[in-house]
């Protein structure tokens, strides 16, 4: 068997973030339990970058995250990751108070958010009903993710610093092997000093095969839904629409409007599958708030995403397994706010401090520790 430094169970985004900081620290091992990495969460991502979404450590880390975005390295991908969007969030008269608490939250944040009025917000997306919205406010700055080029960037680079990618490899036994471990898969056995432990909805499951407490993980059902966008042509340059009280949402993409009900239904691990229930609720939220007519859904899925009590990150070794690392619970936030999560992990990983960037945003190891959960 061949001995690694790093073995990461979970080659999703945060497996394949950590992996591609961590490939040139040792020989390291990205273990995936389905066919091919992504099948999950992450290929069922929204794809919205956004510097106003999240509490304050996930802020910090998607502002830290811009710059790898807007210019990531050499050979890392031949398409632009973040493109122009926009989101436009919108009350109705009994929600003005909860949008004024949000802009001016926003606001702090990022400066140039702007506060809409109705016709401001008309204007943007000629979508909204008339006399639904009563206040609005508008980040510019918002953009499109291409999460798929996201993804494989962080892979391909992995590979070509000498990482080993296996997929097909459903971890059966975890176990303790004096420094390190021995991890059993369906396609065989390996051994690592360090165990990541990246498996996102899964991440507690594998920590109990690990002897290691859980941290409370709840994966939360997410739905969506697209369907055939209206005549105009100019619904391409809408912004992503969402409800203030996250409610729903709808966005083009790929030359259709994504919509979703924003649920958060908690289930247990699995290859999870939208409800009926939810895509009417969808679909009626959304002809509440505007004028699509929505006669027909062309497509529908459902995505998990994943959260401690805190709905903060959890990077770091675990108190009661020495050489057992987690890095999960990044819920919704995980595309935008990957390229510093993944430099977390890996300088956690290797016993370093958190990187000088990252720390001048706020970020600190403690804030993503699996201690404070406790």
């Amino acid at each position: 068997m061949t001995e690694y430094r790093y073995a990461i169970v979970g080659a999703g985004i945060a497996g394949a973030s950590a992996a591609y900081n961590l490939a040139a620290a040792g020989p390291t091992l990205l273990i995936e339990r389905e066919s091919q990495p992504g099948y999950h969460s992450t290929g069922r991502s929204a794809a919205l970058y956004t510097e106003t979404y999240g509490n304050r450590v996930i802020r910090a880390l998607t502002i830290a995250s811009r710059p790898f975005f807007e210019a990531p390295p050499a050979g890392f991908t031949e398409h632009p990751l973040l493109t122009p969007r926009g989101t436009l969030v919108i009350a109705r008269a009994d929600q003005r108070e909860k949008l004024a608490a949000a802009l001016a939250e926003s606001k702090a944040i990022l400066p140039s958010v702007e506060g809409v009025d109705a016709a401001r917000a008309a204007a943007l997306c000629p979508a909204l009903r008339p006399g639904y919205v009563a206040s609005a406010f508008y980040e510019e700055d918002a953009r499109d993710m291409d999460v798929h080029a996201i993804h494989q960037g962080f892979l391909r680079g992995f590979r070509a610093a000498g990482g080993r990618l296996v997929c097909d490899a459903e971890v059966t036994r975890l176990a303790r092997n004096g420094a390190g471990w021995t991890i059993e898969t369906r396609v065989g056995t390996f051994t690592a000093g360090v165990l990541i432990n990246a498996a996102g909805a899964w991440a507690d499951v594998i920590a109990r095969m690990a002897g290691a407490r859980p941290v409370g993980l709840v994966p939360k059902r997410r739905t969506a839904c697209t369907i055939e966008p209206p005549a105009e042509s100019g619904f391409r340059g809408w912004p992503a629409v969402i409800d203030v009280d996250e409610q729903f949402y709808w966005k083009p993409d790929a030359g259709q409007l994504i919509l979703s009900p924003a649920d958060e239904t908690p289930v247990e691990p699995q290859d999870v599958q939208p409800e009926e229930m939810d895509i009417a609720i969808c679909v009626d939220r959304v002809e509440q708030a505007s004028t699509l007519a929505i006669r027909r859904v062309l497509r529908r899925w459902a995505g998990l995403r994943s959260f401690v009590k805190d709905k903060t990150p959890v990077a770091g070794f675990a108190p009661d397994a020495p050489g057992f690392f987690w890095l999960a619970g990044q819920g919704g936030y995980g595309i935008m706010t990957s390229p510093a999560m993944g430099r977390a992990a890996a300088a956690l990983a290797q016993g370093l401090p958190m990187p000088a960037d990252l720390a001048a945003h706020g970020v600190s190891a403690a804030d993503l520790a699996p201690q404070r959960l406790a």
